[in-house]
């Protein structure tokens, strides 16, 4: 029998649209190398390699989000620990949008999602820094 899906996509993505802070990328372009803000890049590290990121981003990868955020966990990064306003992106906001309830939820806060991610970064032009394949 196929998996029955109750709730898509397009529900889930409703629903923390509703719930979460958001900043554009005019708002972030202003934001960019403040020492009260981190630019969180959960994108694949492909993704980076690829296209590049915005310079001074903290990469942390989608996958590991959770566990690198939760004090408690081995893979904890400090950097989550910081009295910060984080800005979190994908390539196009998708990710980031359902990353960025999650954090919330987990009581990282002020939590905000790139509005459009790095693809409406780079076309608003954007400064990019490339990342070298390891």
């Amino acid at each position: 029998m196929p998996q029955k899906i109750t709730i898509g996509h397009k529900q889930l993505m409703a629903e923390a649209e509703a719930e979460v802070g958001h900043v554009t990328v005019e708002q972030a372009k202003t934001l960019t190398g403040r020492d009260d803000v981190v630019i969180v890049d959960i994108r694949d590290i492909r993704e980076l390699q690829r296209d590049g990121k915005i310079p001074g981003s903290f990469h942390a990868p989608r996958g590991m989000l959770e566990f690198w955020v939760d004090p408690e966990s081995p893979y904890f990064k400090p950097v989550f620990g910081e009295d910060k306003t984080f800005i979190i992106h994908c390539a196009s906001g998708w990710r980031s949008l359902l990353a960025t309830q999650i954090l919330q939820r987990m009581g990282l806060k002020p939590v905000l999602n790139l509005k459009g991610g790095f693809g409406a970064w780079k076309e608003a032009g954007g400064a990019i820094e490339q990342v070298e394949k390891s």
